[in-house]
């Protein structure tokens, strides 16, 4: 195993997640990132006695609920780590998994070379930053985002609580994504343009900006074919095709780790200096709207005002 992928294993094992001898452990992933969940494996099997590796083909789209037996064991582990090809941040699994007392962190997409940039960081300080942006924001009745790129929206988070994603899972039923580094919202409701020029799924990092209009707290416009054509899929195998075009969230970088954006959602969407808002469900964030998909796009080079005062955001 490379040297550089082991200590990103260790890293996540022993400060973010501070896995203790006693505990039990679920480690979750699929057939494409196998190595970077038998790099977990035996970062976790170093501190534990007591881990178990799942793995399962991978599924078809960010958000698609685990097999049952995954989810299962989730549930009944002290500690989980998920390195999938696709999301399961914001599925019922991982959200019953913490509501019954595991702490865990996801890592969606993550490849060895992601691993490596996002986790050779200083996570104590991540989380200072991520404090930082929710004191200026937490009480905040209205949240505009502008950017050099055309972005102006404004997002109300009316009495839902941010969230501070600092990567230190220390505590039962606390839950992270890894690589770490964000402080998010979903809002109630959200208004204006948002125009992604960094990463976005499916393109990576974009080679044209993707406009998107949101009224009334819903996607109205987007004129990307890709992106458009994910959500209309999704919108299509939806109980409900409104709720894909759900803004889910309003999320603020926080990594001083990531100096450049690399193309994958997981790590830029953390990468200080930037913010992304996401399309779909929210109800695994605070929201309560349920969606097969969660899909965020990054915005470079923000201005975040909250009630019209411009904060200050961490840098790389």
């Amino acid at each position: 195993m490379d040297d550089a992928l082991r200590a990103a294993a260790e890293t996540a094992v022993e400060e973010c997640l501070g896995l203790t001898a006693d505990e039990t452990v679920a480690v979750v992933t699929d057939d494409e990132r196998l190595p970077v969940g038998e790099a977990v494996y035996a970062a976790a099997t170093a501190r534990s006695d007591d881990v178990t590796l799942l793995r399962y083909p991978p599924g078809s789209e960010h958000g698609e609920e685990p097999p049952a037996p995954v989810a299962a064991a989730m549930r009944e582990a002290d500690a989980f780590l998920a390195p999938t090809t696709y999301s399961i941040t914001h599925t019922r699994a991982r959200q019953r998994a913490t509501e019954a007392g595991a702490r865990g962190a996801t890592m969606p997409g993550i490849t060895a070379d992601v691993m490596i940039a996002g986790l050779d960081a200083d996570y104590e300080a991540i989380a200072a930053g991520c404090r930082s942006i929710h004191d200026q924001v937490r009480d905040a009745e209205t949240v505009r985002v502008t950017a050099p790129g055309g972005t102006d929206v404004t997002v109300r988070p009316g009495d839902r609580p941010w969230h501070r994603d600092t990567g230190l899972v220390r505590e039962p039923g606390s839950f992270s994504n890894l690589p770490a580094g964000e402080t998010f919202v979903s809002p109630t409701t959200a208004d204006g343009t948002i125009v992604v020029d960094g990463t976005m799924r499916p393109h990576g990092l974009v080679e044209e900006p993707v406009r998107i209009e949101v009224a009334d707290g819903q996607v109205v416009s987007v004129d990307d074919d890709g992106v458009r054509g994910s959500l209309e899929a999704a919108a299509a195998a939806a109980d409900d095709p409104d709720a894909v075009y759900n803004l889910a969230e309003l999320g603020i970088g926080a990594n001083v780790g990531v100096a450049d954006l690399a193309g994958s959602v997981l790590l830029d969407e953390k990468a200080a200096g930037t913010v992304h808002l996401a399309v779909g469900d929210d109800a695994s964030i605070g929201g309560d709207v349920e969606a097969p998909i969660h899909t965020d796009g990054v915005v470079r080079s923000p201005t975040v005002y909250a009630d019209g005062e411009a904060i200050t955001l961490p840098s790389p």
